[in-house]
Parts: C-alpha cells; sequence; structure tokens
C-alpha cells in the first residue's frame, strides 16, 4: 500500500482589514488639487514664497551695501593721515589724484579714483597704494569692496547672457581677477574670471577672497620691464603667458625639426648650477617656460616681471584643446605602471578628438631604452611627454631627441601622477595664495622636505648674490663713464 504523507495544517492567515475610506477628506484633497479655488490658493502661495526669497535677496545687498558704505567711511576716517602723505608725494611727483571711466552695476559709467605718480615708478607699481581714493567709490556705492573686475568702456562683452551676468553687480575693488594675475596664474581672460566669480559667489566666497588679497598685496608685487627673455642663474627663460607658450609649441609642432620644450623651476635652476650636462640641456632647448613662484620671487629680486606661472599642470588642458583643435597626436610616456594609462583616459574624457598614439610607463631600463624610442618613432606622434622627473627626463629627451621622431618632446615632471589621479592637486585657493609647495610638502613630507625647505632658501640666496654682482656691475661701469 502506498504511504499515505500526513497533512501539514497550515495557520489560517487573516488578511489585514483594508482601512475605510475617509469620503470627506479624499474629496478636499481632490477640490484642493483640481478645482478653481484651489488652483488659485496653490499659486498664491507660490507668489508669497516668491516675494518672501526675493525680499530676502533684496535685504541682502541692501546689508551688504550698508556693511561697504560703513567699512568704507571707517577706513577713509583712519587711514586720512596716509590719504594726507600720499597725496603729498603724488603731488611732489607732478601728479596727484586723477579719475579714470569704468562701468559699473547696469553699465553706468563712473568715475573711479586712484593716485597718480607720474615721475615715481615705485609707487605706480603699488596698487594697492595706488587705488586706495577708490574707498570713495565704495562709500558712494558705486563699488563694493568684493566683486567682479571693473570694466573699462571700450571692452566689449559679445553675449548678451554674460553681459546681464557682468553688469548685475557692482565692481569690486579686490576681485578674483586681481588675486589670479597677483598670483601669476590668470590663464583664463579677464571676462572667464569675472564669470567664473559671479557663478560661484557666496558670503564665504568673498571672505575668502578678502582674507586672500592681505598676503597677496603684502607679498606680491610687479616689477618695472617685462622682458621677452628673463636670465636668472646663467639660465635662459622665455617669458611668455600660458596662451602665447601653447600657440609656440603648436607652432613648433608645425615646424620642419624637432625640438625640446622644458620647464624650469627653483630646484631646476639649482641642479643646473652644479650639473652642466644638464645646464647644456636647458640651454640647447627651444623654449625654456617659467614654472613656479620661486622664479617670480627670483624676477622681483633681479627687477624683471615674470608674465605667468607657465608650469606644465596648469598647461596640460591648453595644450590638449589645442593639439586636438590642430588634429594632432600625443604620445605619453613616463610615471609607474598604469599611471600614463590614466592620464591617456582623462584626455579620453575631456578631450576626444585629440589622438593618442600611444603611453607607457617610465620603469624601463637601460636594455630596453631602445624598444621604448622605437615605439614611440612607429607610433607617429607630433608630441611627446616625458615625465621622468628633471634633470634625467630633460637629458634624455636631449640624447634621443633625433630618434624619436617628434616634432616636440617636452619634460613634463610629475603632471601624470597629477591628471591620473594619483596625487591629488592644491585647491585653487592655496595656488592663490602662492602655496602650492606647501601643500606637495604636506602630501610628500619625506621626499620634499630637502627640496622646498633647503633647496629654496638656497635658491633665494644665489639669486641675492646675482643680484649683487649685477649691481656692483652697474655701479663699476657708471664709474667708469
Amino acid at each position: 500500500m502506498p504511504l499515505e504523507t500526513p497533512e501539514i495544517e497550515t495557520p489560517e492567515i487573516k488578511s489585514p482589514e483594508a482601512a475605510p475610506l475617509d469620503r470627506s477628506s479624499l474629496l478636499a484633497e481632490l477640490d484642493d488639487a483640481f478645482s478653481e479655488e484651489g488652483i488659485r490658493r496653490r499659486r498664491r502661495a507660490q507668489v508669497r514664497r516668491a516675494k518672501k526669497w526675493h525680499i530676502a535677496i533684496r535685504a541682502a545687498r541692501i546689508l551688504r551695501v550698508l556693511a561697504d558704505t560703513y567699512l568704507a567711511a571707517f577706513l577713509l576716517l583712519v587711514l586720512s593721515p596716509l590719504f594726507l602723505i600720499l597725496f603729498v608725494i603724488a603731488v611732489y611727483c607732478d601728479g596727484g589724484i586723477r579719475s579714470q571711466i569704468r562701468l559699473g552695476r547696469w553699465a553706468k559709467r563712473y568715475a573711479q579714483y586712484e593716485f597718480y605718480f607720474p615721475k615715481s615708478g615705485f609707487f605706480n607699481r603699488m596698487t594697492t597704494l595706488r587705488n586706495l581714493p577708490a574707498l570713495y567709490n565704495v562709500l558712494i556705492c558705486e563699488m563694493s569692496f568684493i566683486g567682479p573686475r571693473p570694466i573699462h568702456p571700450e571692452e566689449i562683452v559679445d553675449d548678451p547672457r554674460n553681459a546681464w551676468k557682468r553688469y548685475d553687480l557692482r565692481p569690486g575693488l579686490l576681485s578674483l581677477s586681481w588675486i589670479r594675475k597677483r598670483a601669476n596664474i590668470a590663464h583664463t581672460s579677464e571676462l572667464s574670471l569675472d564669470l567664473e566669480y559671479i557663478e560661484t559667489k557666496t558670503f564665504w566666497g568673498d571672505l575668502g577672497i578678502a582674507l586672500r588679497a592681505i598676503p597677496t598685496a603684502i607679498f606680491t608685487r610687479t616689477t618695472g620691464p617685462t622682458p621677452a627673455t628673463l636670465h636668472i642663474l646663467g639660465v635662459r627663460i622665455d617669458n611668455l603667458t600660458m596662451a602665447d607658450a601653447s600657440e609656440r609649441i603648436v607652432g613648433l609642432i608645425h615646424g620642419g625639426k624637432a625640438n625640446q620644450v622644458c620647464f624650469t623651476n627653483a630646484d631646476c635652476m639649482n641642479i643646473s648650477v652644479v650639473n652642466p650636462i644638464y645646464r647644456a640641456s636647458l640651454s640647447a632647448a627651444s623654449l625654456v617656460l617659467a614654472d613656479g613662484i620661486g622664479v617670480r620671487i627670483a624676477g622681483a629680486m633681479l627687477d624683471q616681471n615674470v608674465c605667468e606661472n607657465v608650469n606644465g599642470t596648469d598647461m596640460f588642458p591648453f595644450l590638449c584643446a589645442a593639439l586636438a583643435h590642430a588634429g594632432m597626436s600625443i604620445y605619453l610616456l613616463g610615471g609607474q605602471p598604469g599611471i600614463a594609462e590614466a592620464a591617456a583616459q582623462w584626455i579620453t574624457d575631456h578631450y576626444p578628438n585629440l589622438r593618442i598614439a600611444g603611453h607607457e610607463h617610465g620603469y624601463f631600463s637601460k636594455e630596453e631604452e631602445l624598444a621604448v624610442i622605437e615605439r614611440v618613432r612607429q607610433s607617429g606622434a607630433d608630441i611627446i611627454l616625458l615625465s621622468l622627473g628633471a634633470p634625467r627626463q630633460d637629458i634624455w629627451i636631449t640624447e634621443h631627441l633625433p630618434q624619436l621622431g617628434t616634432k616636440v618632446a617636452i619634460g613634463v615632471g610629475g603632471l601624470l601622477d597629477f591628471y591620473s589621479g594619483r596625487i591629488p592637486r592644491a585647491p585653487i585657493w592655496i595656488r592663490e595664495l602662492g602655496m602650492e609647495w606647501f601643500y606637495r610638502f604636506y602630501q610628500e613630507p619625506g621626499r620634499m622636505w630637502r627640496r622646498y625647505f633647503v633647496g629654496n632658501g638656497l635658491f633665494l640666496y644665489r639669486v641675492f648674490r646675482e643680484k649683487l654682482r649685477q649691481s656692483q656691475a652697474t655701479a663699476n661701469a657708471s664709474s667708469v663713464r
């Protein structure tokens, strides 16, 4: 007989009783959502919220104007002795207080006041002191302390949307454009910097600009001449802006010969003093670009104005854009395994029209060198970026430039580490303060302490000695005449 399976009793599951519908509340919800009176109520609520928001914005603007006015009045009172002294100096220099026409809020013309020292190059370079009379413009609400840059009437804002944004705010005594210029990192147009400020404007952002302006005004200044070529510790440096340098590199690619481009900073020039092979490599390069705040300080000590901090990391996006526009190709060589590949992926994500001819790491032996050179040559790349560290990368390029087959070869230091994501870049506000070197020390203290805390001091000492030699030579030439 077949075995009977015992029946398993399952407990009866009682379904929860549905909550009874509240007909009156449901009708009220439908009436509020779809009836004519309900729609009007919602619209009135939206209008009230919009009015509250508008009143809050207006109140914030009025409070800011009042704060600017009272602070300007306080500073004019406290600084009145300094005003008197500067006015006497300006009159003694056949100058005084002059006005320049600028465009303020709603494109309204106003006269911005400043001290004028026609016979004193020193005071004319002290822009902070020279612009003190503009406190009066703040007092009468034509300007604010923080805002976009004052615009000259002949400057044209082509895009109506940008013009509307630009003229919706009062111009500022301090601006993002001024901060970036003083830090030598104003690599984009002044209008672009104005729009960047307007689109990211917050109370804390304005406070940050005000705080950054203090060390910027104290520790940075413009010198007199801006020569096309600088000479620091015997190293020739092409004094270019970022845009000019990118354009020059693309022009070298169009040329008929192979060219080497070098970036030089304080550490590079220290190495060049004791390494004649590296020094010869810098001398043979078609283009040598100023990299870092150390070069700018050296230029100021030698009374030579450095146009911009043309470092490779900031240049990379500009160069990629120019190469993509020209239909050229790039080869990446250097860094740890995987670094060049990750940097190549960054290029693909941001500049898909730029052809990547190849990429590989920089950990190759002397025996593998010929194979690496052959792969670069076979790739047909127009330009190669080499990330092996100075002085090795620049000496290597000098030795193998004819065999590489590229029109331009550039030693870029740690650029691939930044764009691969292995090492994060210093925040922009740290770079605006000229303190990126300290951020790099914070990231790698064991490797960077000697370069920055010993090397920077040694570099400035060498520049100071060069300054003394130049002064002595000038004095001797004057005595002979």
